[in-house]
């Protein structure tokens, strides 16, 4: 594996590398608004506590889980067929991705960026935050370094693209926070 190392490259390897781990990470929030989805909401954590609180909360679905690991996948298999037709893409994508295992890489990816996320739900009903209540920069944070652990094992990167990666995805989550908040699918801008 070589790796270029330019900033536009850098920023675009990011965005394409962390994708599938990004939109598992907000597929919750969707299939939360889905009709015919909306009975399968069972907590992730089965209603279990630990030292008297919630493990997670109610917004912490299998529903969700399920979904966004599949998102996930489903996102490898295509960014798999495109690297496949479009040789653009090569020019800032620096990983053979015809030879990723789509299950493997969507699987770790899904479930690192979800975990992520429940981890930190963790800690906040712990420390007594409700959810919803803003936790920063925690709540931007969570399912990037969930991302990265589950990752970098399969496909490890340098520390170059893990900085760039962060920023770009924690400034992105920003965004899409605001554009959810003024779609009425966030309860907070931030």
């Amino acid at each position: 594996m070589s790796f270029a190392y330019s900033i536009p490259q850098d920023i675009l390897f990011a965005i394409w590398f962390f994708l599938p781990a990004g939109l598992a990470n907000c597929t919750p929030i969707f299939v939360a608004k889905i009709p015919i989805l909306k009975n399968w909401s069972y907590p992730l954590d089965c209603y279990l506590l630990f030292r008297g609180k919630r493990l997670f909360d109610n917004h912490k679905t299998i529903r969700g889980f399920i979904t966004g690991i599949l998102v996930a996948i489903a996102v490898i298999f295509l960014q798999k067929y495109l690297y496949s037709k479009f040789v653009f893409i090569h020019s800032f994508v620096f990983i053979n991705y015809e030879t990723i295992n789509s299950w493997i890489f969507g699987i770790l990816s899904g479930l690192g960026a979800l975990g992520g996320d429940a981890t930190k739900s963790f800690f906040k009903r712990q420390k007594g935050i409700p959810s919803g209540q803003l936790w920063f920069p925690f709540d931007q944070l969570d399912y990037i370094i969930g991302g990265i652990i589950t990752t970098v094992f399969y496909i490890p990167l340098p520390i170059n693209l893990y900085i760039t990666l962060t920023i770009v995805w924690f400034i992105l989550h920003l965004i899409s926070t605001r554009i959810g908040y003024l779609f009425r699918l966030k309860q907070s801008p931030m």
